[in-house]
């Protein structure tokens, strides 16, 4: 365990990718099996207690420590890993814990019953860095600036190994990943993994530069599609059944028995995740309704059945289709979809055009009148290729809407920020009282963060546990893609992707929008 709170703690202190990536590296390369296969399950959150929940971390603490000065200090840090490493207040540090994977089996098998008496002695038993990272082991609440994706490259710098080997095979393989590290080192061959039982690391979009691209761009080499306001899936069906995936890799078909279930052939396909009656559309707010669950409930697959708008096919029965240009893909999936007709399953348009000229009216008034989120760029020639490539894809997105809008209430941040108010929550005037239209936490400079803590610290007239409500006198220009109607915000709409555009220190509440402001942007239905 001492070997990887001092990792956990480097990548957490480090800022440099290069450097978090060198000591991933050593770890895995000198961390015997199957401790560094565990280790990597933690930091790619593919590991997970079901009796050790913070809530359970917070009453052993209480039992020991005064409720007010735990509720102030936790206040004050920000992070609940830091905060009970830091007011734990019996320092033994003479007895080593266990090593990560005996760990791992105590947390598996301890009766919740007993678990506070295993965390209290373990907590007293180890170095404060040992503590912080226990916690954070425990409750899987990461938060070092570490993705998935850099422990994979990490993988691959100590292997010699491509990188996309790795992600081809992630999906299939299972903690403690003897097999992956067998196969790094060879010391055995690669997992095989049938492409119908593992998810396919999609291709991804590159964000357009209007006047770089478009001036070096040949509108007659590249096919256009509506941005869907959806999720990104893929949907995986072959002889062993059907399995259906978000963008990373989470299966999330026992949410969507209306799809799975209703599908039928063999192929890989991409396509975006979209809730609505005869394939038209419902806002992402009603999608929301079914995301985050794992089981459907029975109003919701009745209100908001599920489908999928179909745009591209990596696998057409078992022939891998990835190398082939986009528009011979284009013509097998078509090809297939006519061959297995589905109800679940609807083929994404293709936008006529002739020049970027008219399909910059034709993206305005998609936005406008469907609320469209804008439109893709698909390079004909372009072969499917994992990751984000560049010159191959690239989103087109609407130009986004903004509102001056008054800070409300403010909390704390994580990780980094955990020192610093940095998510907020902001509202527009409905007669004569600002009601909630959104949160945002990003947008703005690490010295606007500073100017902005300090003011909310100055201005508080409120608190509620970790939320402050400050003076209704900040105005902030807020940018969002769309707006929609809402029954769960007292003021009836919600915000899509809403970010600080600018603060605006200059401007009177009084002249911040209005809600009539803000419903006027909601699309007609």
């Amino acid at each position: 365990m001492k070997r990887f709170a001092q990792l956990m703690e480097l990548l957490a202190l480090t800022p440099s990718r290069n450097r978090k990536i060198a000591a991933l590296t050593e770890y895995f390369r000198t961390t015997p099996d199957p401790d560094r296969g565990l280790a990597l399950a933690v930091l790619t959150g593919a590991l997970t207690f079901r009796n050790v929940k913070p809530a359970l971390l917070k009453e052993t603490v209480l039992a020991e420590v005064d409720p007010h000065l735990f509720a102030l200090s936790y206040d004050y840090v920000g992070d609940l890993g830091e905060t009970i490493a830091l007011i734990w207040p019996h320092h033994g540090g003479t007895e080593e814990l266990p090593r990560l994977s005996d760990l791992i089996e105590l947390f598996n098998t301890t009766s919740k019953h007993e678990l506070p008496a295993l965390i209290a002695s373990l907590l007293t038993r180890a170095q404060v860095n040992e503590r912080w990272a226990l916690v954070k082991l425990a409750t899987g609440a990461l938060r070092i600036g570490l993705s998935a994706r850099l422990a994979k490259t990490a993988l691959a710098e100590m292997s010699g190994k491509d990188l996309q080997q790795i992600e081809e095979i992630w999906h299939g393989i299972t903690p403690p990943y003897t097999e992956l590290f067998a196969w790094l080192e060879d010391k055995g061959e690669a997992p095989l993994i049938a492409h119908t039982a593992r998810f396919h690391p999609l291709m991804l979009s590159n964000a357009i530069d209007e006047e770089k691209d478009l001036a070096s761009l040949d509108p007659r080499d590249f096919a256009a599609e509506w941005k869907w306001d959806g999720i990104r899936v893929q949907l995986v069906m072959g002889q062993g059944g059907i399995s259906l995936f978000s963008r990373t890799g989470d299966e999330i078909g026992e949410a969507f028995p209306d799809i799975v279930e209703e599908v039928f052939g063999e192929a890989v396909l991409d396509g975006e995740l979209l809730v609505g009656h005869a394939f038209d559309p419902l806002p992402f707010n009603d999608l929301q309704q079914r995301l985050n669950r794992k089981v459907a409930l029975p109003k919701h697959l009745k209100e908001y059945p599920a489908f999928i708008r179909v745009y591209d096919i990596l696998f057409d029965g078992d022939e891998d289709v990835r190398p082939l240009m986009w528009r011979e893909r284009r013509e097998r999936l078509e090809a297939w979809l006519a061959r297995n007709p589905q109800t679940r399953l609807d083929l994404s348009e293709v936008i006529p055009f002739a020049d970027w000229q008219e399909l910059a009216a034709i993206r305005r008034r998609g936005a406008d009148e469907n609320g469209h989120e804008g439109v893709m760029l698909k390079l004909k020639a372009s072969p499917y290729v994992p990751g984000r490539p560049k010159g191959l894809w690239f989103k087109w997105k609407r130009d986004p809407n903004v509102v001056d809008a008054v800070l409300m209430y403010a909390q704390r941040g994580h990780g980094k920020r955990s020192s610093f108010y940095s998510d907020y929550t902001f509202g527009v005037w409905a007669g004569n009282e600002i009601v909630p239209i959104g949160k945002a936490y990003f947008g703005f400079t690490d010295e606007e963060l500073k100017q902005l803590d300090r003011w909310i610290r100055a201005n508080t007239i409120g608190s509620f546990g970790p939320v402050r409500e400050v003076r209704k006198e900040l105005v902030f220009e807020v940018a969002f893609d769309s707006a929609q109607l809402s029954g769960r915000h007292k003021s009836g709409v919600a915000l899509r992707f809403p970010r600080i555009n600018r603060i605006r220190w200059d401007k009177p509440a009084g002249e911040a929008g209005t809600l009539e402001d803000v419903r006027a942007l909601v699309p007609a239905t």
